[in-house]
């Protein structure tokens, strides 16, 4: 880290900032970051980078309602020519509906407050929308075309709809990302976590990069009523947003910088430490101009175990009648290039301390146990955890399962024992297990899963960090994350496969 002085200022700036930022290993970003909206705080006058910030926000906002026009043109066209009955032309009046919907339901305004802009994320939101375009067409049809939709037609509408604002979002998002300057961000705060914000957004899929930090300490705690300094470091700096990274006593000084910051122009977001501890999966009560948060209970409800194994059970089920054929020729493959047995079983914890084996194609020679202590020292996890990238007891067959990850489906096979989840906590092997103590092995209460969010991360992360993400998974979840972090895992695996 370079220091220098702006405006009065002692800022911290990264030796090869710009270069780091476009190294991008596939991680999602780690810990809940929350953007601030500018309804109530001072508009910042026209500086050298208040226009540039606008245009940024401006060029994403209207590719994706042209995007959406597009889209929703598009699905009108196809099923109401394919299924017929229809005119196309008056019907086309209803286009407009679809921005009128996504602006009421703040889809436009989404993006500028967040680093990574994910289509997946709204998805759920999305099928609501196009739902109710669809609805509104079927009512407005008859008064513009003089003809009633039928009932598929309309679920044709819909799901058609949905596909294509779906995909027409993921490519405007695409476009902006590579027509738009990568964002420039100062992070202010606690140094530590300021480094590991740092760390996270250069390895994460945000086009973003930390240009210098700020650290939120005593001596610069007086100078944040200050809109002057902190324009001065915006213009200096070509800043398009400020991240803050607060700790238990900041409250005062966040307050004002909060304001401050918004006042010269750029986007705000703050890393809450609380937020690390309950997961984002709040409920925000008012009570009376009083914002409480509600927090769920660990573990889930009996109903939602029920939805969890009824998925677990038909996505599995379906997954194995397509792959079948791909499993026998692994087997061969493993057969024909190593002595040894095709699947590798091995010990694991599984929910509530019982001990399962898991199944494996075996990557590894047969005696690959023997070796391990002699490697030991090699490992790149840290205490608890054994990892090696150049793992010497891997067969030629076992490197390339590995790296498209085709040696964990025979997992398919516990998860229909139900000994194991498609989506949950890594289940450890035994000595790793006796390195999570005390309330930590309150992970234990869910079953384990083929994939998580360690699976999404590269799955080398620290033990410690390991149990956080677990504890958040179960604070978070809902039936659609597990659809997401799959769906992640597929993209994360097939990324991995062409390095």
């Amino acid at each position: 880290m370079t220091p220098r002085t702006v405006a009065g200022l002692t800022i911290h700036e990264p030796h090869a900032a710009g270069a780091a930022a476009m190294e991008r290993p596939e991680l999602a970003l780690a810990g809940p970051v929350v953007a601030l909206p500018s309804a109530g705080i001072p508009a910042a006058p026209d500086t050298l980078r208040g226009r540039p910030i606008r245009h940024r926000d401006q060029l994403h906002r209207r590719l994706l309602s042209a995007a959406d026009v597009l889209a929703a043109a598009t699905g009108l066209v196809l099923v109401l020519s394919l299924m017929g009955g229809t005119n196309v032309g008056p019907a086309l009046a209803c286009v407009p509906l679809v921005v009128v919907l996504f602006k009421v339901a703040g889809l436009y305004e989404r993006d500028q407050l967040r680093l990574v802009r994910s289509t997946l994320d709204e998805t759920p939101t999305l099928v609501q929308l196009t739902g109710l375009y669809a609805l509104m067409v079927a009512i407005l049809a008859p008064v513009l075309t003089g003809t009633a939709l039928s009932a598929p037609q309309i679920a044709a509408l819909w799901g058609v709809g949905f596909a294509t604002t779906a995909t027409g979002r993921l490519l405007a998002r695409w476009v902006a990302g590579r027509v738009s300057s990568v964002e420039r961000c100062l992070v202010i705060g606690d140094p530590e976590r300021s480094t590991r914000v740092r760390e996270k957004i250069r390895s994460s899929q945000a086009r973003a990069t930390v240009v210098a930090t700020l650290p939120l300490a005593a001596g610069h705690v007086g100078r944040w009523d200050n809109p002057a300094a902190i324009r001065r470091i915006v213009d200096d700096l070509q800043l398009n947003r400020i991240i803050i990274v607060p700790t238990m006593t900041d409250d005062i000084a966040i307050g004002e910088l909060i304001r401050v910051a918004k006042a010269a122009g750029v986007q705000v977001s703050v890393l809450p430490r609380m937020l690390d501890v309950v997961g984002s999966a709040v409920e925000f009560d008012d009570l009376d101009g009083m914002t409480m948060l509600g927090v769920r209970p660990f573990g889930l409800p009996r109903s939602s175990r029920v939805l969890k194994r009824a998925f677990d059970i038909a996505a599995t089920t379906i997954g194995l009648l397509a792959v079948a054929p791909i499993l026998a020729a692994i087997g061969l493959a493993i057969r024909l290039d190593s002595k040894g047995s095709i699947l590798f079983r091995q010990i694991r914890v599984g929910r509530d301390g019982r001990h399962f084996h898991i199944y494996k194609f075996r990557s590894m020679v047969v005696d690959a146990e023997q070796q391990k202590e002699r490697l030991r020292e090699f490992n790149e996890v840290g205490d608890g955890m054994f990892k090696l990238t150049r793992d010497p007891r891997v067969t030629r067959v076992g490197e390339f399962l590995r790296k498209t990850s085709l040696d964990e489906m025979p997992q398919l096979l516990n998860v229909l024992r139900g000994e194991m989840s498609l989506v949950g906590p890594r289940p450890l092997v035994t000595d790793e297990d006796a390195q999570v103590l005390g309330l930590d092995r309150s992970r234990l209460h869910l079953t384990p899963g083929m994939t998580g969010p360690w699976q999404v991360l590269g799955s080398r992360v620290p033990m410690q960090e390991m149990v956080g993400l677990d504890y958040l998974y179960v604070a978070n979840w809902s039936l659609w994350a597990d659809v997401k972090l799959l769906l992640r895992t597929v993209r994360h695996v097939a990324r991995r496969g062409n390095v």
